[in-house]
């Protein structure tokens, strides 16, 4: 009954005022975050409003009480005209060792789980660990695993040991594990950061400045690119690409490429699933304007998901009113943003198909 009201009440809305159904459209393709350790009023009134797809959490954000906060939000979501009987996407990054937002699992970081004896057991345990980790806190999306091949020793991703392996047959064995070990269990795995980030070295750090990864297209496709291929054939729900640069394929980030996205991911690769992109806010954007014009030239490019992730409300609000505008204008194709949509949704009434797995 709930679902069959909220349909009703949100036609209405959108027949009355047709800016509304672009914004609440909008809004499905914005993850929100949050500074303090509570959701701030203003959050949770922009869910109640349907101006929100989804929240990422950080390390400020988890308290003993993060259980309850989230059945907040997912309560005021349920309040709002744009529920359709889904929950909002709840997401953290719990990677395992080092990279870990939830108290719990995986206690190996990815190398570790690479190097032990048998590395599609610990996978697969890791996957079971983050999924319960998730669980605990009524959180369903993990941003894990990093299916990125490292090249040398204390690079990048090795030194945060965020990387399974040095060969594309470890990394792809590896993800074909965890992925289905951690979705089996009701929440949904994030392949990153396609298609690669593995040859980076040290300093190479998008989240804080532009990053040219200068590979031959034959090792991006026959080296990197494998595991994601592995991934994707295991179910993978969702991909995030890079914002590094890949010359032999475009002199756009990964992440702003409809060569990388809509021909190389989904053409060639086939992934039908969700995409997300790495936040939003990540210094290697620095040429690309503000927050808001950056999520627009992520939408044109196919990806569906925007990761506003710099703890400011009012972030997502930026990106939600420009996506709006630019359907409103035109600058948006409407059938590739609702198809994206679709996309977004479908991963959302699988999540509840899963959703007895999940302590909310």
């Amino acid at each position: 009954m709930k679902y069959r009201i909220s349909t009703l009440l949100l036609s209405a809305v959108c027949t009355a005022f047709p800016h509304a159904s672009s914004t609440l459209n909008a809004a499905t393709h914005v993850i929100y975050s949050y500074p303090e350790a509570s959701p701030p009023a203003r959050l949770l009134s922009l869910i109640s409003a349907g101006k929100v797809g989804g929240v990422i959490l950080f390390g400020q954000n988890v308290n003993a009480n993060l259980s309850t906060y989230v059945a907040t939000m997912q309560n005021a979501y349920a309040q709002s005209p744009a529920y359709d009987g889904t929950q909002l996407l709840i997401m953290t990054d719990q990677e395992g060792g080092y990279i870990r937002r939830l108290p719990g699992g995986p206690t190996l970081s990815e190398k570790e789980v690479g190097e032990s004896a048998d590395p599609a057991a610990a996978a697969t345990q890791a996957g079971e660990d983050a999924a319960a980790a998730l669980s605990a806190y009524g959180v369903n999306v993990n941003l894990a695993p990093v299916l990125g091949v490292y090249r040398q020793t204390d690079d990048f991703l090795d030194q945060w040991e965020r990387s399974y392996g040095n060969s594309s047959a470890l990394v792809s064995e590896c993800a074909r594990a965890f992925i289905p070990a951690q979705q089996s269990h009701g929440a949904i795995a994030t392949a990153k950061h396609w298609p690669g980030l593995g040859a980076a070295s040290a300093s190479a750090n998008t989240d804080e400045e532009p990053v040219t990864i200068n590979l031959s297209l034959e090792t991006l496709r026959s080296v990197d690119q494998v595991p994601f291929a592995a991934a994707i054939e295991a179910g993978v729900d969702m991909v995030m690409p890079s914002w590094a640069v890949y010359p032999a394929m475009d002199d756009k980030p990964a992440g702003l490429s409809e060569k990388w996205i809509k021909e190389e991911l989904r053409g060639s690769l086939g992934f039908k699933g969700v995409t997300v992109t790495d936040a939003i806010e990540a210094g290697a954007l620095v040429n690309y304007g503000n927050d808001a014009n950056r999520g627009v030239l992520a939408a044109q490019a196919g990806m569906d998901l925007i990761l506003a992730s710099a703890r400011n409300v009012t972030q997502g609000e930026a990106i939600v009113d420009a996506l709006t505008q630019a359907l409103d204008n035109g600058e948006l194709d409407t059938a590739e943003f609702e198809a994206a949509t679709a996309r977004i949704m479908a991963l959302r009434q699988g999540l509840k198909s899963r959703s007895r797995h999940v302590q909310w």
